[in-house]
């Protein structure tokens, strides 16, 4: 083998090890810039989430007071309503007794329907009933 060959053998033994640890550090900046991207889209998600909470509970506790109020405006209206009932109603046709709900002389007791104090039950009857 000659000087030139083992020369050329070198260099390009040379040119692979500088290819190889280009390609290295290359990798190793793109690894770099994708964690760095990474994390910075972590922090992005973590305050758009944040965010996004707070518009949820903002709307939630807004949702809240206007159901809060309508219950309020519930009850008076309720208040209001039971109020008008306690007054007094005025009778319908279906209310005005007719002649047929009247008594009659017939409807009336005589002194035979009527008790007198011998119908009064004493102790001593109750006792001979049970027997």
């Amino acid at each position: 083998m000659s000087i030139k060959s083992k020369i050329a053998g070198k260099v390009v033994e040379k040119a692979k090890d500088n290819m190889v640890e280009n390609m290295q550090e290359k990798a190793e900046d793109a690894s770099e810039e994708l964690s760095d991207a990474k994390n910075e889209n972590a922090d992005k998600v973590h305050s758009k989430a944040e965010s996004a909470k707070e518009k949820a509970q903002n709307a939630l506790t807004s949702v809240k007071d206007k159901l809060g109020d309508a219950a309020s405006k519930g009850e008076e209206l309720q208040e209001k309503v039971s109020g008008k009932k306690k007054r007094k109603k005025v009778k319908g046709i279906n209310d005005i007794k007719g002649i047929s709900n009247l008594k009659s002389y017939r409807d009336v007791k005589s002194s035979n329907d009527i008790k007198s104090s011998y119908d009064i039950k004493h102790y001593s009857d109750i006792e001979e009933d049970e027997d």
